[in-house]
């Protein structure tokens, strides 16, 4: 059975549906993800909800547990992955509380753990369409039922942080035609692919950035006003994604590591082996 994942960003820490689920703690080989996943269920669909930036919003865009976040959500048995994200926009077109599928990104990221596939185990993940479109595709149906409407398309550049870009650089990304500006698709997206999950997000635009002449610049105000405008279009557009069900995978997310495994398996330790276990299945041999 397909479950379905929830990673809420910025301003959503939790889903009304899952509210009073008490939430699992998980080990994992990298460590403790961000805090406990909530479960429950909204008609036929399987939820697994977890905070990005934990209870209390305690972790930084580059301190977030990526590796363990998705590593977990795996184990519990999602298949399909969606970013709840909060943006802010490059285009005079998507004003603030506008709700963007994008498809793909621009990793401006220097300062994290971007694979699983490393001491001892190398893979070379196939990552051009770093979205899977069979899931965006439902989620803009879902969100156009549920009176919500999103703009599905455009570049999502990913920003170390924690601080917001200077003028010179929310022009620059403008230059290169970016959509939207964030701080937390990567690695996420690429470790949801090494774990061969279906992964889509829901970009939240909360403000203009700096580039906007005519808009107060971001600030940590301007973007906690729309936040819960933001959050309350986002409940309503997962309900309506559980209600339709989520889509058959005949993508080729679920395949992401075929053929993408270097290194030899008689060069592997046994240590390397079960640190990605979960994730390679039975492709590598017991030892």
């Amino acid at each position: 059975m397909p479950v379905l994942g929830v990673i809420g960003g910025s301003g959503v820490y939790d889903l009304p549906e899952l509210r009073h689920s008490p939430g699992e703690v998980v080990d994992t080989p990298f460590g403790r993800p961000s805090g406990p996943i909530a479960r429950g269920r909204v008609g036929e669909t399987e939820f697994l909800f977890l905070a990005r930036h934990g209870v209390g919003h305690v972790f930084s865009p580059t301190t977030v547990p990526y590796r363990a976040n998705i590593y977990a959500l795996k184990e519990l048995g999602a298949t399909h992955l969606l970013s709840l994200s909060a943006v802010g926009s490059l285009r005079e077109e998507l004003p603030p509380r506008t709700r963007v599928v994008p498809d793909q990104i621009i990793d401006r990221t220097v300062h994290r753990e971007h694979s699983f596939f490393e001491r001892g185990v190398v893979a070379h993940v196939g990552i051009a369409d770093p979205f899977c479109q069979l899931l965006q595709h439902a989620l803009e149906e879902a969100a156009t039922e549920a009176g919500q409407p999103v703009r599905r398309g455009g570049a999502y550049v990913c920003i170390e942080g924690p601080q917001f870009s200077t003028r010179a650089e929310s022009n620059l990304y403008r230059s290169w035609g970016a959509t939207v500006i964030g701080m937390t698709a990567m690695p996420e997206a690429r470790l949801a692919r090494e774990a061969e999950l279906c992964y889509a997000m829901l970009a939240l635009v909360t403000d203009y950035d700096v580039w906007h002449d005519s808009e107060a610049d971001v600030s940590v105000e301007v973007v906690s006003s729309n936040l819960q405008a933001n959050r309350e279009a986002a409940s309503l557009i997962l309900r309506g994604l559980a209600e339709r069900g989520l889509p058959e995978r005949t993508c080729r997310c679920e395949f992401a590591l075929e053929h993408a495994i270097i290194t030899g398996p008689e060069h592997i330790t046994a240590e390397a082996l079960e640190r990605v276990r979960l994730l390679v299945g039975g492709r590598l041999g017991s030892s």
